[in-house]
C-alpha cells in the first residue's frame, strides 16, 4: 500500500471508530485479526473484535480522534506495517469528559488489518 491509502485507511478507521461504526470495522478487518486496547487482554477473530468494539462503544457516550502523524514502518509487497498516534477526547456516559493520547500500531496485509494494537491509558474511563 502507498501512503495515500495507508492515510486514507487510517483516517476511514478512527471516522469509523469515532462513529461507533462496526461495518467498516468488519469490511476491513482479516477474518482472524488481533485486537488490543490499552491493558485488556488481546482480543482474536473478527466476530470477538467486533463484540469487544460494541461493548466498548456502549460503555462510552462518544469519542472523538484527532490524528497527530501517520508513520508507514515497513512496506513489503502485501504486508505493511503502520504507526499513527494522537489524542482522544471522551464523552462518559455521566456528560463528563476524559482525555488521552493514543498510539497505535497496525498490520494491514493485503489492504485488510490483520493487527490492531492500540497503547492508551484508559482506566480514567
Amino acid at each position: 500500500m502507498n501512503q495515500q491509502n495507508i492515510t486514507t485507511l487510517v483516517h476511514g478507521l478512527y471516522q469509523a471508530v469515532d462513529n461507533k461504526d462496526l461495518d467498516f470495522l468488519e469490511n476491513n478487518l482479516t477474518s482472524q485479526a488481533r485486537f488490543r486496547l490499552g491493558n485488556f487482554p488481546e482480543v482474536v477473530g473478527i466476530k470477538n473484535i467486533l463484540e469487544g468494539n460494541k461493548q466498548f462503544f456502549t460503555s462510552i457516550e462518544s469519542m472523538s480522534h484527532t490524528i497527530e502523524d501517520i508513520i508507514l514502518a515497513s512496506n513489503s509487497s502485501s504486508i505493511t506495517k503502520v504507526c499513527c498516534h494522537g489524542a482522544v477526547d471522551y464523552i462518559r456516559l455521566d456528560g463528563s469528559g476524559h482525555s488521552a493520547m493514543f498510539s497505535t500500531v497496525l498490520t494491514i496485509d493485503d489492504g485488510l488489518i490483520s493487527d490492531y494494537l492500540v497503547f492508551a491509558d484508559i482506566s480514567g474511563l
